[in-house]
């Protein structure tokens, strides 16, 4: 057999002896197939054949616009969608809009219409000219509607220790979730973090920082408002939002998420040329000298400007002018605290230069008056405590009738303390707020 290979030469001698990878054809007798040895000639023709192949196109995630012929969807929720409740409010009215009226929520993806400031909840349109104006109506509806909801959802008010036991999960050492409130208030897409963090916890902490802290009273109303929750706890910035004692997470409301952020409508001057009352020399020299009154307070950056009303309201009892120092802060920031200080105070606006907040008292301004506007307009930690007294009224009765009981019976026992009383001790809390300064 081994004489095989070298008698196969001999009787072909014109043919030279191949040198292949391998020596089979040493051993064994026959030719290795085609497949095994490819012509040089034919690799041109190969290549291009892959050239030829049409290449597979890339993946695309289905749009977020496109619905896919599925129905807008649908929210009983009973009020009007706005980007944010806090920093907009229905009575302020625009002179105009800086785009069209395109809806934040997409294209086909909610069954409201976008007025270009909000979703309506309730169609207001006049469709007869001696038809009555439906929008008092339809408010006087929504809010009797929201106020049975919440008071079906959060069931009976908690005892003290069940509504301690509930603010203590909720500390910063016990657990990480948190829901933070910044510059535009409470957002609309924020409803549906809050509701997120409803799924594992009875409660949730928010923390409030920057512009929208000067008006604390307003973001409480409007936290407990539009999630039918109740702030059971508060620490300067620090909010606990508990959901209700007959919350079902799978029994949620429906919340649809505003793809973008709308436009801000066009609203009158906040400075005008000349102030009311005053001629043009007059306005000119008051900037002027507002420039050089020594600064009230210098507000930080995303701070905790809860404290800014009152120095205000006190420093009007000896000075017409103030000035806020808001270097360092947006734009846009110190606008807003100017708005909100015109309405709370309330003052005249006269300058945001070189990034100064100047205002004016008035003309008009008498003491009694300013007196009269804090009894009505009383600080964030008196109402605070008001409302808790007023929310716990019933169980601070129980708890002294069982103590007058007690003392009756000459047994001598402690009674549950309110959890107000926690707060009246905001210093041996550990949670820190930045200065104003």
């Amino acid at each position: 057999m081994l004489l095989l290979p070298a008698l196969l030469r001999r009787a072909h001698p014109h043919h030279p002896p191949r040198r292949h990878l391998s020596r089979l054809l040493d051993h064994y007798g026959f030719a290795p197939p085609a497949s095994l040895t490819p012509n040089p000639r034919e690799a041109p023709h190969a290549a291009a054949e892959k050239k030829r192949r049409t290449k597979k196109p890339p993946y695309r995630p289905p749009s977020s616009l496109d619905r896919g012929g599925r129905p807008a969807s649908h929210s009983d929720l009973p009020f009007d969608f706005r980007f944010s409740y806090t920093e907009s409010t229905p009575d302020a009215k625009p002179i105009g809009l800086r785009e069209p009226k395109y809806s934040p929520f997409g294209p086909g993806r909610l069954d409201r219409p976008w007025t270009g400031l909000c979703a309506p909840a309730v169609d207001t349109t006049i469709r007869d000219v001696h038809a009555e104006d439906p929008a008092p109506a339809a408010e006087k509806d929504l809010q009797e509607a929201r106020r049975r909801e919440r008071e079906r959802v959060l069931g009976e008010p908690l005892t003290p220790a069940e509504r301690t036991f509930v603010v203590d999960k909720c500390q910063r050492n016990r657990t990480k979730r948190q829901v933070n409130l910044g510059r535009d208030g409470l957002t609309h897409n924020m409803l549906n973090d809050i509701h997120n963090h409803w799924k594992h916890g009875e409660a949730v902490r928010v923390k409030c920082l920057g512009v929208p802290t000067v008006d604390m009273q307003n973001v409480c109303h409007e936290l407990e408002d539009k999630t039918g929750g109740l702030i059971i706890h508060r620490h300067g910035g620090q909010l606990i939002l508990y959901r209700g004692r007959h919350y079902h997470p799978k029994k949620r409301p429906v919340i649809p998420l505003m793809l973008w952020k709308p436009a801000e409508p066009i609203y009158p001057r906040l400075i005008k040329t000349t102030i009311e009352g005053l001629t043009v020399v007059e306005t000119k020299a008051m900037r002027k000298k507002g420039l050089h009154v020594p600064v009230l307070t210098k507000l930080a950056k995303n701070g905790y400007y809860a404290s800014l009303v009152p120095m205000v309201r006190d420093a009007f009892l000896t000075d017409e002018l103030v000035r806020i120092d808001c270097k360092g802060l947006p734009k846009s920031d110190y606008r807003k605290i100017g708005v909100k200080l015109r309405d709370l105070v309330p003052c005249i606006l006269v300058s945001f230069d070189k990034e100064q907040i100047i205002i004016w008292r008035g003309k008009d301004y008498d003491e009694s008056m300013q007196n009269n506007l804090q009894r009505s307009f009383p600080s964030v930690l008196e109402s605070e405590s008001a409302s808790v007294n007023n929310e716990n009224g019933e169980h601070e009765e129980a708890s002294s009738e069982s103590a007058s009981v007690k003392n009756e019976n000459g047994e001598q026992g402690e009674t549950s303390s309110d959890w107000s009383s926690d707060e009246c001790s905001e210093n041996s809390s550990s949670d820190e707020v930045p200065d104003d300064k």
